[in-house]
């Protein structure tokens, strides 16, 4: 069961989770998992990144540009997050899901919707069946680099909307995990926040010094974020609601 408690080619500044050393120990002698952290360079995936750190695992960063609006910004981002980690970082690079299309993250034809927080239709916005596309690469770059755990940063506002985030899902794809890898095999899929809202995300990065300013979430804009987008209105009314400040800069800051 699944824990819900609190490019193709590697560059010259990317890692294989290979080329960390397995079994390493901390200042305290505890033994040191490793765990692939599916970064999209939001502040969901950043916070499980601290989470995992918090548990005791070595983080190992795998981003993954599929044709989304905003790829360059979530590359920058996830790989300033790797870097302030020190953690290994590899990008995967892949085109079907927008040849796909049936998303206006991916399709310049589709618009992004003004944000809707209370409504129960699963958005324009929404990938089909995208975690169940990046959760594989993961679980292959887990098994390849023997790392224990996959950490995902998806939480309960976003199962509301989005079916791939729901907590059978990922009960759902350990399963296949458990079936689908070698017999010796153990990868634990993770996802931390599960039961969480994004209220609750924020509140525990803060505790987790995680650095939110090298963080984004708008699905319209590069830089500013547009501040009115689904993403972004959570992002805003979660700061908001634990009295923190966002520190990402924004073409409007509505209070929600």
């Amino acid at each position: 069961m699944i824990r819900n408690d609190t490019s193709d080619e590697t560059s010259e500044n990317e890692t294989t989770a290979s080329e960390t050393t397995a079994n390493e120990t901390t200042d305290t002698g505890r033994p040191e998992k490793r765990a692939v952290i599916l970064a999209s360079g939001g502040m969901d995936s950043a916070t499980a990144a601290y989470e995992a750190r918090e548990r005791g695992y070595e983080p190992f960063f795998l981003h993954t540009s599929y044709g989304q609006r905003t790829e360059s910004k979530e590359f920058d981002c996830a790989k300033r997050q790797a870097d302030e980690l020190n953690a290994g970082f590899l990008h995967v690079e892949t085109s079907h899901l927008a040849k796909i299309g049936g998303s206006s993250l991916t399709d310049d034809e589709m618009t992004v919707e003004d944000a809707d927080l209370e409504s129960d239709e699963v958005p324009d916005t929404y990938v089909p069946f995208r975690n169940a596309n990046l959760l594989s690469m993961a679980v292959s770059c887990a098994e390849a680099n023997d790392c224990d755990a996959v950490f995902i940063g998806a939480h309960s506002e976003d199962f509301s909307g989005y079916p791939d985030c729901r907590p059978q899902f990922f009960e759902a794809f350990q399963a296949v995990v458990d079936t689908g890898t070698k017999d010796d095999t153990s990868i634990e899929l993770v996802a931390p926040f599960v039961e969480f809202s994004k209220t609750d995300i924020a509140e525990r990065g803060v505790e987790l010094d995680v650095p939110y300013e090298l963080t984004w979430s708008c699905y319209r804009a590069e830089e500013p974020a547009c501040g009115t987008c689904d993403s972004c209105a959570l992002r805003l009314q979660a700061f908001q609601n634990v009295g923190e400040h966002d520190p990402i800069e924004y073409e409007e800051r509505p209070s929600y």
